[in-house]
C-alpha cells in the first residue's frame, strides 16, 4: 500500500497547471492516465468496448461545438476566450480516450500514427502542387 500513497502524491502534484511552453508526449500522456485511472480503482472499467465508446460521446460533444457554426476560419478569430476554452476541453476529452484506448489495446499510438502519415504519403504522392487535389 505505501506504493500507493506515493502514486497518489504524485498524481496530486501532477495536477498543477502545466507549464504551457513544455511539449507533451503521448508516452507521458498515456503513464499520467493510466495511474489516474489506477489510483481511482478505475481500471476494471477501461475496456477497449468502455472507453471507444466514451471516445465516441466526447467526439459528439465535439460536433456540438461546430454544428451551427458553419465554416470556421484557422485561428477562430471570431470565437470568444469561453468559447475556445471549450473547445480546448472537449478536443483533450477525445485525445484523452485515444490515448487511454491506445494503452489498453497495447498499441503505440505515438508510432502508429507515423507509420499512417508515411503510408499515406505513398497513397497520396505529391505530383504537381498545384493541380487540384483528389483528397476530398
Amino acid at each position: 500500500m505505501p506504493q500507493l500513497r506515493e502514486k497518489r502524491v504524485y498524481m496530486e502534484n501532477s495536477y498543477e497547471s502545466p507549464n504551457k511552453s513544455k511539449d507533451v508526449s503521448l508516452n507521458e500522456l498515456s503513464d499520467r492516465l493510466a495511474e489516474f485511472a489506477e489510483v481511482r480503482g478505475w481500471e476494471k472499467y477501461h475496456s477497449p468496448r468502455n472507453l471507444l465508446l466514451a471516445l465516441v460521446g466526447e467526439v459528439g460533444e465535439l460536433s456540438e461545438i461546430f454544428q451551427w457554426k458553419g465554416e470556421v476560419a484557422k485561428g477562430l478569430p471570431n470565437w470568444t476566450a469561453d468559447d475556445k476554452e471549450h473547445l480546448e476541453e472537449e478536443l483533450s476529452d477525445v485525445l484523452l480516450y485515444l490515448v487511454r484506448l491506445a494503452d489498453v489495446c497495447g498499441l503505440d499510438l505515438g508510432q502508429a500514427a507515423v507509420t499512417k502519415i508515411i503510408k499515406n504519403a505513398s497513397k497520396y504522392p505529391v505530383v504537381n502542387q498545384k493541380t487540384k487535389s483528389t483528397y476530398n
